[in-house]
C-alpha cells in the first residue's frame, strides 16, 4: 500500500515566525505525521519578516515564473524552499513582492489590517495549488490552517476538481480563534471567481468578514478540526449544522495521533 500524502497549507510555522498556537502546530504536526509513515509537503507565505539568510531560503527556479491574474492584474509567483533539519522537513514558500513583502501576516501596527488581504488569500491558494501541480505530487488530503488558507477548499472542489492530480483529494480545515478588524474588500466575491465556480457556489459571502470566510471554508471541507479551545459561536454553530466529520479541540500535548486518526476517517480508511 502506497504511503498517504498529506499537504499542509499553513498560515504560520515556527521557527520562521514567533511561537503561537498556530505556528507550533504548523511546525510539529507535519513532523509527527511524517514520523507515522506518511509523505508530507508543507507551504507557507514568505512574509517580509521571515529572514531569508538566517533561515537559508533559496528560490526554486523550475517552480517559479508563473504569473497569476487577480483582479485583472498579473502577479509573478516566486517559489522558495528551506529545510527544518531537526524534522527532516522541507517548507515551500509562496512569495510575491506585491502581497508578501510586508512585515505582517494579516496586518501590522502601522497600517492595521492590510486592505488587500482578500487578494493575498486568493494568491496564496492559487499559488499553492499551481505549485503542487508543477510538482506532480497528488495529495490524498490537504490540511488548511488559518484564514489565509481558507480559499483552498473552494478551489479544490470546484476549479481543480477535474484535475487528475486532485480529483480524489480530501480537504480538512483547522479553525482558530482569529479576528479581522474589518471585513475584506467588498469585491472579494467577484475576485475569487475562477473557471468552474458559479456565483451560487459562494452564496455564503455577502459581507466577507471572518465568520463568512470561515463558513466558505466549511462549505467545501470534507472534515473540520477546531484548532482553538474557543472559536466564535456563530462559526461553531455553522460547523455543527454542516453535519460534517468534526474533531473537537485536542490537548496540545498529544494531538498528533488524534489528527492522524481523523485523517483516516476523512479519507475513508476507518
Amino acid at each position: 500500500m502506497k504511503k498517504q500524502r498529506i499537504l499542509y497549507v499553513s498560515q504560520e510555522i515556527t521557527p520562521y515566525l514567533p511561537e503561537t498556537e498556530m505556528s507550533i502546530i504548523g511546525r510539529y504536526l507535519p513532523q509527527g505525521i511524517q514520523e507515522r509513515g506518511r509523505e508530507i509537503r508543507t507551504f507557507l507565505p514568505k512574509y517580509g519578516h521571515i529572514n531569508e539568510r538566517r533561515n537559508q531560503l533559496h528560490e526554486v527556479i523550475r517552480l517559479s515564473g508563473m504569473n497569476l491574474i487577480i483582479n485583472d492584474t498579473d502577479h509573478p509567483l516566486i517559489i522558495k524552499v528551506a529545510s527544518i533539519q531537526a524534522a527532516r522537513m522541507q517548507v515551500y514558500f509562496i512569495d510575491n513582492e506585491d502581497y508578501f513583502h510586508r512585515k505582517g501576516i494579516l496586518g501590522d501596527e502601522k497600517s492595521g489590517q492590510f486592505s488587500d488581504n482578500d487578494e493575498r488569500l486568493i494568491f496564496y491558494a492559487r499559488g499553492v495549488l499551481e505549485t503542487v501541480r508543477k510538482l506532480r505530487w497528488a495529495p490524498d488530503l490537504v490540511h488548511c490552517h488559518g484564514v489565509i488558507s481558507s480559499v483552498i477548499p473552494l478551489y479544490l472542489k470546484r476549479s481543480f476538481a477535474q484535475d487528475p492530480l486532485f480529483n480524489e483529494t480530501k480537504v480538512v480545515i483547522s479553525l482558530y480563534d482569529q479576528e479581522f478588524e474589518q471585513a475584506l474588500d467588498p469585491n472579494f466575491k467577484e475576485k475569487v471567481m475562477m473557471e468552474g465556480i458559479n456565483s451560487e457556489d459562494v452564496d455564503v459571502i455577502s459581507k466577507p468578514d471572518i465568520n463568512q470566510i470561515n463558513k466558505l471554508a466549511v462549505d467545501y471541507a470534507d472534515g473540520i478540526i477546531l484548532g482553538s479551545a474557543t472559536i466564535r459561536k456563530e462559526v461553531v454553530d455553522y460547523v455543527e449544522s454542516s453535519g460534517k466529520p468534526t474533531l473537537t479541540f485536542q490537548d496540545p500535548e498529544n494531538y498528533v495521533d488524534k489528527y492522524s486518526d481523523f485523517y483516516d476517517q476523512v479519507i475513508g480508511l476507518s
